[in-house]
C-alpha cells in the first residue's frame, strides 16, 4: 500500500524564481511562494502568510523560470519532500515542494505584462513532449485542423 503526499497551493511568488544546472545538465528551478490565508484571534480575524519553498525540474523547469517574477500569483501542484544534509557536524533538514506541475495564474509581479499568454500558462514535467510555449499562444500548426 502506498500512502499520499500530494499538495496543491496557490499563492504569490515572493521572489524571482532562479534557474540552475547540474553537472549534468538537469534544470532547477527554485522559488518560494507565500500563501495568505487568516486566523481568529480572540474576536478578530488576523492576516497570516505561510512561506513554502518550491524546486521543479527538468526542462519545464527552464521554461518557466523566465515568466517567474516577484509577486507573481502561481499555482503549484506537486509534493512534499524532505532534503536532509549535514552542516558544521549538525544534521539538518528543510521540507521542500517538488512541483510536477505549475500555472501561472492573474495578478502580481514581474514589472511587467508576465505571461504573453495572459497569466494561463500551465507547465508540467509530465505533460509529454517539448515545451510548446504556454497556453493559449498559437504555435506553428496547420489550418487544416479536423473540428
Amino acid at each position: 500500500m502506498r500512502d499520499i503526499n500530494h499538495v496543491t497551493l496557490v499563492g504569490r511568488l515572493t521572489r524571482d524564481a532562479e534557474l540552475r544546472y547540474t553537472n549534468s545538465g538537469l534544470q532547477i528551478c527554485t522559488f518560494s511562494i507565500a500563501v495568505n490565508g487568516s486566523k481568529k484571534s480572540g474576536d478578530t480575524w488576523v492576516d497570516e502568510a505561510n512561506f513554502f519553498d518550491c524546486v521543479m525540474m527538468g526542462r519545464m523547469a527552464e521554461a518557466i523560470h523566465k515568466f517567474m517574477k516577484k509577486g507573481k500569483q502561481v499555482g503549484v501542484d506537486g509534493e512534499l519532500r524532505q532534503n536532509r544534509w549535514e552542516q558544521d557536524g549538525q544534521k539538518r533538514s528543510k521540507v521542500e515542494v517538488f512541483a510536477q506541475f505549475v500555472q501561472l495564474l492573474g495578478g502580481g509581479g514581474g514589472g511587467g505584462s508576465g505571461s504573453p499568454a495572459g497569466d494561463r500558462g500551465g507547465f508540467s514535467e509530465s505533460s509529454g513532449g517539448g515545451y510548446d510555449g504556454p497556453a493559449g499562444q498559437p504555435d506553428s500548426f496547420e489550418d487544416d485542423v479536423p473540428f
